[in-house]
């Protein structure tokens, strides 16, 4: 498997593998439409993608994660958001998110970023590092399920509300 940045040519299959990814997710109101995969786009269009990295075999494209830029306290920051991250539904729990995470978060590192931020199951994604922390919240959502990560060890943990980008409200 290579982890590699996203190509220009790669739009289509990631559409539709996060599409896929995210069908009949437990996140998701039964029946309820996927949106995970205009996030993605939306977030493309607008600049916002500031880390787009493809997990591909001899098949394909079997993975993807994207990241962007997050307001702390209303203010511009050097953090990020994780998501989505997508694996295609045959090739689920076979590890390929877990090799998108850390790869997403060793090139977050070495580009200066001093932290990452994520909604999602934290059974999953403590395992990489990821834990609640008074400091950062999100608005609405259950502490245990809003988790950061800092990447510099030197840096103090910001204090405040996160947003993520536009792009994530439509």
């Amino acid at each position: 498997m290579n982890i590699r940045n996203e190509h220009i040519t790669d739009l289509e299959k990631i559409e539709t593998l996060t599409w896929a990814a995210f069908k009949n997710h437990p996140s998701h109101a039964p029946g309820a439409e996927p949106n995970e995969h205009l996030i993605v786009n939306r977030l493309r269009e607008n600049k916002a993608l500031a880390l787009s990295l493809v997990a591909e075999d001899e098949t394909g494209i079997i993975g993807h994660i994207a990241f962007s830029p997050v307001c702390i306290a209303g203010e511009s920051s050097n953090w990020f958001g994780l998501a989505p991250v997508s694996v295609a539904p045959e090739r689920q729990g076979q590890g390929i998110g877990g090799k998108l995470i850390e790869a997403g978060l060793s090139r977050l590192l070495a580009q200066g970023a001093d932290g990452v931020v994520l909604l999602g199951e934290p059974a999953y994604y403590q395992r990489f590092g990821f834990e609640s922390h008074v400091n950062l919240t999100l608005p609405g959502v259950p502490a245990e399920y809003f988790m950061i990560q800092p990447l510099k060890v030197c840096s103090p943990i910001p204090v405040g509300e996160v947003s993520f980008h536009q792009s994530f409200y439509g």
